[in-house]
């Protein structure tokens, strides 16, 4: 393709060169560039894109794109400057491969806890009415039935056009995707165009990378001013900060709720829950009364949150919820895990505190309707991870005392931090009164095999914190390391 035809709608500061050059291949990785490259220099948080445009040239780049032009540069090789190198990527992305997401319906979901339950509920709801679909997730990608590997929540531009123009040529005609605040703020979004998107709730998380709070919805809500005329935009009326993220979309605004709203709410999709057990929820969406497979009141809302979505998408209701009844948690997301003497396993990869909380609430809850005539114990084993939100340590820690009967600190993936200067500050949030039913245990392993250790039938047992991941990230490198592998291997070894 032309360079200049790969530079529709991308506002230029200077060029220098052909801009009839023939670019056939895409990149922001120097180490990728090959002859009829578009080298694409991105400043990141560690690493400046710019520091490898020499590299990419000698390499046979045919052009680089770039905020700040280079002193010197071969004749042959064009440059392209422009104000914001990430925004152009994502319109240089979508010219590339077509624009991909005009020739599907392309969902966003976005906040704090609910985004991968929502996108991989609806991903299956829509498989199951029929249609071939796509899924952009932490836990996975997939183009219908293949699986491929996530590395991030929100893959780059270049990644997520190339994926959608794959998924389209596969014959999908949904496709629904997390996006992630960081993904706002990176401009991973830009040049896609959305069908709808979706706003699960926000608190307190990832104030390592936005600064303050404040930033934070402002990430969140860009994903929403970014929505066209001809989407939905769909918020949880519930969340105190869910009609901000609509306040200045272009897109058509609805909403959904658990609590009783003024009849003036139009538009909005309303459940109650009726009852929450260990095998499921009963609750009623829109005066309908549905058993589901789900647990808990925050998955009442992503309930509500994918049938919502669905109508708008213009499926059956009744269709919807008989569909939905059948659908099954996505990994590591309230997965259980129950030994041969009755002990309940439960492993989430809850790593906020607002996530853990409503997991223990909800726990509590289900030991509450316990009919074993047994008060059962809430163990917890949870940790935080390192080189992110530091704030939020204390915080996970008072929460997990105050809603537990005993609480075991461990290692989470503490990344390149000391593991126990992380538990140290998580300790800092245990009160006096809490401290004498709580352990700090850095190996994670032997953590898992302490809190089954302390465990009787009926006991439930819960790990916090990595959900579906299979390894645990130390010093940059990634060991194997699966909850729900060790936490069934602890209940062998009782």
């Amino acid at each position: 393709m032309l360079l200049s035809d790969l530079l529709y709608k991308v506002p230029l500061l200077a060029t220098a060169g052909s801009m009839n050059a023939e670019v056939t291949h895409l990149t922001m990785d120097s180490r990728q560039v090959a002859p009829g490259s578009l080298f694409i220099a991105v400043r990141g948080t560690v690493v400046d894109g710019h520091s490898f445009i020499q590299k990419a040239t000698s390499q046979g780049a045919t052009a680089i794109l770039c905020e700040e032009m280079p002193a010197e540069m071969p004749a042959d090789v064009t440059l392209v400057q422009v104000a914001n190198a990430p925004r152009a990527m994502g319109f240089v992305a979508a010219n590339f491969y077509g624009h991909p997401s005009k020739k599907i319906k392309l969902v966003g979901v976005t906040g704090t806890n609910g985004k991968t339950s929502v996108a991989t509920l609806l991903f299956r709801l829509f498989r199951g009415l029929g249609y071939r679909c796509g899924l952009l997730s932490t836990v996975q990608n997939q183009i219908d039935e293949t699986v491929l590997p996530a590395t991030h929540t929100t893959p780059d531009a270049i990644s997520a056009n190339e994926l959608l123009l794959k998924m389209a040529q596969a014959g999908c005609t949904h496709v629904f995707m997390e996006v992630s605040s960081h993904a706002v703020v990176q401009e991973r979004i830009a040049g896609l165009h959305f069908a709808g998107g979706i706003f699960t709730n926000i608190t307190h998380d990832h104030l390592d990378f936005h600064g303050t709070f404040d930033n934070y919805i402002k990430a969140k809500k860009g994903f929403f001013d970014q929505l066209p005329r001809s989407a939905f935009a769909l918020t949880n009326a519930d969340d105190k900060r869910g009609a901000v993220m609509l306040q200045n979309t272009l897109a058509r605004k609805e909403s959904y709720s658990l609590q009783t709203l003024s009849a003036s709410t139009a538009g909005t999709f309303k459940g109650k829950v009726l009852a929450d057990g260990l095998f499921g929820l009963e609750m009623t969406i829109d005066d309908r009364q549905v058993w589901f497979k789900l647990i808990g009141r925050f998955n009442a809302y992503n309930l509500l949150a994918v049938y919502g979505t669905a109508v708008l998408l213009g499926e059956d209701e009744e269709e919807i919820l008989t569909q939905l009844s059948a659908v099954t948690p996505p990994s590591g997301r309230f997965e259980q895990v129950i030994s041969d003497d009755k002990i309940v396993g439960i492993v989430d990869y809850a790593h906020t505190p607002d996530a853990l909380q409503n997991v223990l609430e909800t726990i509590q809850n289900l030991r509450q309707n316990n009919e074993e005539g047994y008060f059962p114990q809430i163990i917890t084993v949870v940790g935080c991870g390192g080189n992110r939100d530091a704030t939020k340590r204390p915080i996970m820690a008072q929460i997990a005392t105050k809603l537990s009967d005993r609480v075991i600190l461990t290692s989470d993936n503490p990344r390149f931090e000391d593991p126990m200067a992380i538990l140290e500050q998580m300790q800092a949030g245990v009160s006096p009164v809490n401290a004498r039913k709580t352990r700090t245990i850095e190996d994670r392993r032997e953590a898992i095999r302490a809190a089954v250790a302390l465990a009787k039938p009926y006991d439930i047992v819960l790990v916090a914190g990595k959900g579906h991941e299979t390894y645990q990230d130390i010093q940059g490198t990634k060991h194997n390391f699966d909850d729900r592998v060790e936490l069934r291997e602890a209940f062998q070894n009782r």
